[in-house]
C-alpha cells in the first residue's frame, strides 16, 4: 500500500521525537520509547515499511561528525597515546548510528526485546523483495545488521535456558512447540504427545527477556540404532527396533536406560525470523548431548536424520538444462536413460519432459519399477548435490552446512526415508544421517569452516565418486 504524505511526516516525528530524547532523563527516554513502540504496532504494513526505511535512512550515522573525527584522528596519530586514545574514542562514537541507540533502549522496556527480534522479521522480509531501489535495500542491510549485532550480544548462550518440554510442560508452551514445529508438522495433540512422550525429548532454548518463548527447539529420539526412516520416529511413541523389548516399558508410559545407546536428532527449528543468522542451532545440540549422556550412561551414539530441502529444485533445475543438451545427459548413464524409456513407454529424446512431470508432480513413487530404477541415479545425484555442489566453498545446502560447521560428518544417504508430500516436494523421499563423533567434532568444524573439507563416510564418499565419474564421461563425451 501506498503512505501518504501526510503519514511520512507523522512517522518521521514519531523517530526524531524518540531519537531527540538522547540527552534527557531515563524517564523521559522510557516513555517516548514506549510510546513509539506502541505507534509502530499500529502501523500497517506499508505504513512500517516507510517507518523502517525512514529510520534506515535517515537516523544512521552522523557522515559529517565521522568524517571530522576521522580527519582528526589522521591527523593525531603520531601524537601521545592520550591524544590518540581521545580522537579514536570520538572516531567510534561518531561511527554508531542513532538508532543503534534506539534500539538499545527499546530492549530495555518490559517485551521491548521481542519487540525488537519481531522488528527485525519485518526488515528481513523487506530485505527478500526483490524489485526494491538498490540504495534503500544497502539502508536496510545496514539496519539489520546493527541489530542483528544487539540482539546477537543479549542472545549469547550464557543467558540462554535450557528447558526440556514434556506432556506435563504448560499448555501454551506445548502450543508453541507444535505450531512452530517445521521440519515435520504435528498433525494433533495425540501426535504432539508421542513427540513429548516415552523414548522422546524435546529440548527448547528460552531467554529471560521473552518468557515462555521457545527460541530454538530439538526433537530427539531415543534409540538402540540410527534410523534411516522418519516415519518409524514421528509415527510411533515407542523405539521402533526391538519392538518387543520395549512394548511392555511404553505401554507403561516408562523406559529402559539400559536400552538406549542412540540419539537421534531429527528436528530443529529456529522459532523466531528475526534472530536469523545468530547462532543457536549448534549450541543446543551441544547442551542436549551433555543432557543425555547424563540420564543415560550407555549413550554413545549421536546422529541427526536430516532433510535435504533444497535437492527436489536443484534437481529439477538441472533437468531442465539437460533438456537443452539430450545428446549428452549430464545426470544420467545410457544406460539408465534407456531403461527409463522403456518403463516409461517413451522414445530417450522425450524421456526428461516425461520424467520430470512425474518428479514435479510426485506420481513417480506409484510406479514400483520406477521407482527402482531411479533408486541409483537419485542416490547418485543426490550425494553430487549435498557433497560436491559448493556455495562460497561450502555446502551448497543448507541443512549440510549446519552440521558440516557443528562438526558431524556426513555419514549415510537414506532412500524412500520420507515419503510425505512434504518430503517427496523436497527431496524425492531421501534423508541423509549427519553423525555426531563428538571426539573428533571440534577437528571436523575446523577443518570444514577453514578449509572447506567435507568429512564424509565410506558410503557418501562411493557415492561422490561415482557421481564425479559421471561428469568426467561426459565431459569427455561431449569434447569428441
Amino acid at each position: 500500500m501506498s503512505v501518504t504524505g501526510a503519514m511520512h511526516l507523522d512517522i518521521k516525528s514519531a523517530l526524531s521525537v524518540a531519537i531527540g530524547t538522547m540527552n534527557s532523563s531515563s524517564l523521559t527516554i522510557e516513555k517516548m520509547s514506549r510510546r513509539l513502540c506502541a505507534f509502530y504496532l499500529e502501523l500497517q504494513d506499508g505504513e512500517k515499511e516507510c517507518f523502517l526505511s525512514t529510520l534506515a535512512r535517515d537516523f544512521g550515522i552522523e557522515r559529517k561528525a565521522a568524517a571530522q573525527n576521522a580527519s582528526s584522528f589522521v591527523e593525531n596519530m603520531e601524537s601521545d597515546t592520550v591524544a590518540t586514545l581521545k580522537c579514536e574514542e570520538k572516531l567510534r562514537l561518531s561511527l554508531l548510528p542513532k538508532y543503534g541507540w534506539l534500539f538499545s533502549q527499546i530492549g530495555r522496556l518490559d517485551n521491548g526485546v521481542k519487540f525488537l527480534v519481531d522488528m527485525r522479521t519485518d526488515i528481513l522480509t523487506l530485505l527478500e523483495e526483490v524489485d526494491r531501489d538498490a540504495a534503500e535495500q544497502a539502508y536496510l542491510r545496514a539496519l539489520s545488521v546493527s541489530l542483528k549485532d544487539l540482539l546477537t550480544l543479549w542472545f549469547s548462550v550464557g543467558f540462554l535456558t535450557l528447558e526440556r518440554v514434556t506432556w506435563q510442560s504448560s499448555c501454551d508452551m506445548l502450543q508453541k512447540v507444535s505450531d512452530y514445529e517445521a521440519v515435520h508438522p504435528i498433525r494433533n495433540w495425540t501426535d504432539l504427545k508421542r513427540r513429548v512422550g516415552p523414548y522422546r525429548r524435546c529440548f527448547v532454548f528460552t531467554h529471560s527477556s521473552m518468557p515462555r518463548e521457545p527460541i530454538v527447539v530439538l526433537h530427539t529420539a531415543l534409540t538402540t540404532e540410527i534410523s534411516n526412516k522418519i516415519l518409524s520416529i514421528v509415527a510411533h511413541p515407542r523405539m521402533h527396533s526391538e519392538a518387543d523389548a520395549f512394548a511392555a516399558a511404553s505401554s507403561a508410559g516408562g523406559e529402559d536406560p539400559e536400552k538406549i545407546t542412540t540419539a537421534v536428532f531429527y528436528s530443529i527449528t529456529a522459532s523466531q525470523k528475526g534472530l536469523q543468522g545468530i547462532e543457536l542451532g549448534n549450541y543446543l545440540i551441544k547442551r542436549v548431548v551433555r543432557e543425555l549422556q547424563a540420564e543415560f550412561p550407555k549413550i554413545s551414539k549421536f546422529s541427526s536424520l536430516s532433510p535435504i530441502p533444497g535437492f527436489h529444485k536443484w534437481l529439477i533445475t538441472e533437468i531442465i538444462k539437460d533438456e537443452n543438451d539430450q545428446s549428452h545427459s549430464q545426470l544420467f548413464t545410457q544406460e539408465e536413460m534407456d531403461k527409463l524409456a522403456k518403463i516409461l513407454e517413451t522414445i530417450t529424446s522425450e524421456l526428461l519432459p516425461s520424467l520430470k512431470k512425474l518428479l514435479v508432480t510426485n506420481k513417480w513413487i506409484q510406479d514400483e519399477a520406477l521407482t527402482r530404477e531411479l533408486e541409483t541415479p537419485l542416490m547418485r545425484l543426490c550425494c553430487r548435490y549435498l557433497y560436491i555442489e559448493k556455495r562460497r566453498g561450502y555446502a551448497l545446502d543448507s541443512v549440510a552446512n549446519f552440521h558440516l560447521r557443528n562438526g558431524a560428518v556426513m555419514w549415510r544417504l537414506n532412500w524412500k526415508a520420507d515419503l510425505s508430500p512434504r518430503g517427496l516436494g523436497n527431496s524425492c523421499g531421501l534423508m541423509v544421517n549427519y553423525r555426531y563423533f563428538l571426539d573428533a567434532t571440534e577437528e571436523n568444524s575446523a577443518s570444514y569452516l577453514e578449509n572447506q573439507t567435507i568429512h564424509a563416510s565410506e558410503q557418501i564418499l562411493q557415492l561422490a565418486r561415482q557421481a564425479v565419474a559421471k561428469e568426467n564421461k561426459t565431459r569427455t563425451t561431449s569434447n569428441m
